[in-house]
């Protein structure tokens, strides 16, 4: 294992939740209700920024995106990738949750629930584009928070690096392709260039630069790096409320009138994490994996990386889509359902180990 690795792994294992993460529910709450009540009462200024576009990319939003994205990515270490020998089973399983069954079991549910059960509480207009919304939601590993989830789990730090690095890789050529064909499944029309470009710009670019800035840093020192880590960490959350106050400037009027539509759509995401976080933890323990690398396996299963699901829907669907809306939706639920998910893989410690 490279030094690099080696620390980067112990000041992400120790990590603790800041507080614009403890509390993210709350935050996205508020910018609700802040986009909501300004998109009524000065709604001008937003349809100017709607305006702003170039190839269907919203550059204010385009550049919150990144600003939400690439500290991020400067923490993955894809040094990390040679420890992807050290617990085969472990990945095997995490890459089996995540590229094979998650994907495919959240566009079922979005057939299930939004197409069918909840169809007739829901605007007929938006039905294909909700699904999508989830599709993109599901179709996106989770990145920096698992980091956090896994310390409070104390999964194993290597296990929790190795598998977000291998993630990163598989999403560069993986997202596209499974969004495209789950779309085409779903009988939703696929923008494929706008989709192409969305994973470039969302995806590629910001991986590059964050790549480049992390070698930058860690030239200067392994505290340089850290006190740089711990500056910068405000900016995603930051980013990321500021794109939620726009998207409900935007959402406002549609969650006014229908103000179920939130709910409905929590139902398909949290019983997507249930089953997949359940899944993945149940089947490390078939296949022999230690107890601190079912965690973090489970969590990465379980949560998903809503910032580029968000980037991916408003530009392949825009602003007022109910896909983005979708998307806002995981964001809302991600902090309280994960920390749900920790606490019951820590509790069944006992139960796990027996097996």
């Amino acid at each position: 294992m490279s030094a690099q690795c080696e620390v980067t792994a112990k000041v992400a294992a120790g990590a603790p939740l800041s507080i614009f993460e403890r509390w993210l529910t709350l935050w996205v709450f508020l910018c609700i209700v802040a986009g909501i009540g300004l998109g009524q009462f000065v709604p001008a200024p937003f349809q100017t920024l709607g305006k702003l576009e170039v190839a269907r990319v919203n550059i204010p939003v385009g550049l919150l995106i990144w600003v939400m994205i690439i500290p991020m990515l400067v923490k993955v270490d894809f040094g990390a990738l040679h420890e992807v020998r050290q617990h085969v089973r472990g990945i095997g399983v995490t890459l089996f949750v995540n590229w094979l069954v998650k994907p495919f079991s959240m566009a079922f549910l979005g057939w299930l629930f939004v197409r069918h059960l909840f169809a007739p509480y829901l605007p007929a207009d938006q039905l294909d584009s909700y699904i999508a919304g989830l599709i993109l939601l599901a179709a996106a590993p989770c990145t920096a928070m698992v980091f956090v989830w896994s310390r409070l789990s104390d999964g194993d730090p290597l296990f929790t690096l190795s598998q977000v690095a291998l993630n990163d890789a598989i999403m560069i050529v993986a997202f596209a392709p499974i969004v495209g064909l789950l779309l085409g499944i779903s009988a939703i029309i696929v923008p494929w260039d706008t989709l192409f470009t969305s994973v470039v710009l969302y995806i590629v670019i910001p991986l590059a630069l964050a790549q480049l800035w992390r070698r930058s840093l860690l030239k200067k020192g392994q505290g340089h790096f850290d006190a740089v880590m711990e500056k910068i960490g405000p900016w995603s959350i930051s980013a990321l409320l500021a794109t939620l106050v726009l998207l409900f400037a935007f959402q406002g009027r549609a969650i006014v009138d229908k103000p179920l539509i939130i709910a409905l759509l929590a139902v398909p995401i949290l019983i997507q994490v249930f089953f997949n976080s359940a899944l993945a933890y149940w089947l490390n323990r078939v296949a022999g994996e230690k107890h601190n690398v079912a965690c973090p396996s489970a969590l990465i299963g379980a949560s998903n990386f809503f910032e580029l699901a968000v980037a991916a829907a408003i530009s392949l669907f825009g602003f007022e889509s109910g896909a983005a809306l979708a998307t806002v939706v995981g964001v809302l639920i991600e902090v309280p359902v994960m920390l749900l998910v920790v606490r019951v893989v820590n509790a069944t410690k006992g139960w796990y180990e027996r097996g």
